[in-house]
């Protein structure tokens, strides 16, 4: 029963890098197409750097959309993940279904408000009396066709997710490239101009949407069907939980740019630029700084399942070796990034047209300030990731927040007062500095700690047989002596019994370190929802879940916690018991099995319960402690002993 994962902690580090990494590189750098080629060839067209400037003010209001779809993509697809692994197909369907009808709604909304208030938002987003036409020709055809986008964007994660991400890919790499030969044929042949990009773009999309569509005819885990879309807002709130971190990231680049466009509008307007001269110039850099990041956060996605392996193996010599040669690959990335744009920026700004010297002028000193310290922009983005791939989300939202929304948005609000239109340039290198500073004293403290721990090293206990019979869980609130109950009720009905054993057996067949998954639902964490759901996480629960089943094929055993009572819950055998108690009681019980004060012992019995159930509802999706899952719920304030007569009767009776 050797976990499939364990060749992560056993395989040379850089061979696995290079087979998980190389294929998010190029799907990122494939995304990346989109918005990029537009710009060059609007540039080199007669619009010029003006077309490019209304496709800058357009970007960060279509990034809004895409926070909403990535959000509700990424959230069902990692519900979906979590299906997979508890073999639940039909909350799986019903999830997808219900985030693809929203997705569309959603885009609906979009849509209408879009058209509603176009020319506000465009405006807010920095277009001038000159722009202003033109990035209403291009926003309107974008916009008539974001349903589409949307519903693309968040398709494709589902994919990914569903185990098929090459043909998430190809979906994007059929729209990429139809977008590139059709931009030419639209704005030159034809003399389209920005509408002929729009037009390219969406055909490009609705493309991309054809293929998605084919494959959700020919899905692998999941089926849709009409009770698919029924909405159930229960679930579908999972589906949020699990997504809005992308939300928050996305909606973070939607501010920075909002913030810089105002800026560079209101600042530039009374210097020799102009108004529109700085924010097409920066939405030129800020898509080649796209692409550079893009390359760097590919390398660390693909590293995320072995640092997420190694860390809940606590072979920290793995995680260390990982984050180094990451690391290393991000330096070099960033540094040629650096030279380029240091001592070569004419060659790139060339890419997207020749414009009057005023242009150049500010297109060279965009390149070469905004964009200098972009070795630390690479280093603190890897760095966020790798908090998150081995379960710190709190540091993971440090590091990522302090740079762009702590920083760098202050920054380029209050440096233009004092240095004109150039101070919004130099708001990334300062934010950068400030970043990577912080990053470096985290990743300090991150690694001190590391070494201070050791993996456990103890005897295995077996899974034993045993005699035909009942499986009994238990599931119990903190303080109600349900680990004790279970204890005595094995030794009642002389079968055997699983409390700390699961894990050390889950964490013998799984390579992963036994303390790591034990403590899995008792972390305390101000995310702890979505720490339940980072990588090594995944790989404990993963783990306990096929040992758990592994038990109770051997015969007639008591399981205690673990929402064992879930994972069985399709074995004719099971008897699934809940243990609570009222609150004195349990305070009373907690004082004397851990020596707690008074107050200690409630906020500890508070803590452990709401992680409990958080963990509960990540591996079933329903409530923990709700009667209606229990076959029998028993109060334990009749003390230990009585309580496990009681459930031996019960268990007795039934048999009779």
């Amino acid at each position: 029963m050797e976990s499939d994962n364990k060749y992560l902690g056993k395989e040379k580090v850089s061979k696995l890098l290079l087979k998980f990494s190389i294929p998010c590189i190029l799907s990122l750098l494939i995304s990346s197409l989109y918005n990029i080629v537009d710009q060059i060839f609007i540039g080199n067209s007669e619009l010029g750097y003006l077309g490019n400037a209304a496709t800058s003010i357009v970007f960060p209001i279509t990034i809004i959309s895409v926070a909403f779809a990535w959000a509700i993509g990424d959230g069902s697809a990692a519900f979906l993940s979590l299906c997979q692994g508890r073999k639940d197909t039909k909350n799986a369907h019903t999830a997808i279904g219900n985030g693809i009808l929203i997705n569309f709604i959603i885009s609906i909304i979009f849509l209408i408000l879009g058209f509603l208030f176009m020319d506000n938002l465009l405006y807010i987003f920095g277009a001038s009396s000159v722009t202003l036409p033109i990035a209403r020709d291009y926003f309107k055809i974008i916009l008539i066709f974001i349903p589409i986008y949307m519903m693309t964007n968040g398709m494709n994660a589902i994919i990914r997710a569903d185990g098929s991400p090459s043909f998430s890919m190809a979906s994007t790499l059929v729209g990429a490239v139809a977008n590139i030969i059709l931009d030419p044929i639209f704005i030159f042949v034809f003399k389209w101009g920005i509408e002929g990009a729009a037009w390219a773009t969406v055909i490009g999309q609705c493309l991309s949407l054809i293929v998605s569509i084919i494959y959700f005819t020919r899905t692998k885990t999941f089926k849709l069907s009409k009770e698919s879309f029924k909405i159930n807002f229960g679930i579908f709130s999972n589906v949020i939980k699990l997504g809005i971190s992308t939300f928050i990231t996305q909606m973070s680049i939607v501010i920075i740019s909002l913030v810089c466009n105002i800026m560079l509008a209101k600042y530039g307007k009374v210097s020799k630029y102009g108004t529109d001269i700085p924010i097409a110039v920066i939405g030129i850099g800020m898509k080649v700084f796209t692409i550079v990041i893009n390359i760097v956060v590919g390398i660390v996605l693909g590293a995320q399942p072995i640092l997420g392996y190694n860390y809940g193996a606590k072979q920290y010599g793995r995680v260390k070796k990982t984050f180094k040669l990451v690391i290393l690959s991000t330096f070099v990335v960033g540094l040629i990034s650096m030279i380029i744009f240091e001592l070569f920026p004419n060659i790139i700004i060339r890419m997207f047209g020749t414009e009057s010297n005023l242009y150049m002028e500010f297109a060279i000193k965009t390149f070469r300030i905004f964009l200098f310290f972009i070795i630390f922009t690479c280093i603190i983005k890897v760095s966020s990731i790798f908090f998150q791939a081995v379960g710190n989300p709190i540091k993971a939202s440090i590091v990522s927040l302090s740079r762009d929304i702590v920083c760098f948005v202050p920054l380029v609000i209050i440096l233009p007062i004092y240095m004109g239109v150039e101070g919004a340039l130099y708001a990334a290198p300062i934010a950068d500095v400030i970043g990577i500073i912080i990053t470096i004293v985290l990743l300090i403290l991150f690694f001190k700690k590391l070494n201070t721990e050791k993996a456990e090293v103890s005897e295995t206990p077996k899974i034993l047989n045993s005699k035909e019979g009942v499986i009994i869980t238990i599931s119990r609130t903190h303080g109600s002596r349900g680990k004790f109950i279970g204890e005595l009720l094995a030794k009642k009905l002389n079968i055997p019994y699983y409390y700390k054993e699961l894990t050390a057996i889950a964490a013998e067949e799984s390579g992963l370190d036994k303390e790591f998954i034990s403590k899995i639902n008792q972390k305390e964490n101000l995310l702890h929802d979505l720490y339940l759901t980072t990588t090594p996480v995944k790989y404990a629960i993963e783990a306990q879940e096929k040992v758990i089943k592994q038990i109770a094929s051997q015969g007639s055993c008591v399981i205690v916690g673990r929402a064992a009572d879930y994972i069985l819950r399709n074995n004719k055998e099971l008897i699934r018991i809940f243990i609570y108690a009222p609150e004195e009681y349990r305070i009373k019980s907690v004082m004397e099995m851990y020596g707690d004060s008074k107050e200690e012992a409630k906020k500890n019995i508070s803590k452990s319960d709401k992680n409990r159930s958080s963990y509960y509802k990540i591996i079933s999706n329903t409530t923990f402690g709700n009667v209606n899952n229990y076959d029998l719920c028993i109060d334990s304030s009749i003390g230990p002993e009585k309580t496990a007569d009681m459930i031996y009767d019960y268990i007795k009776n039934l048999k009779r």
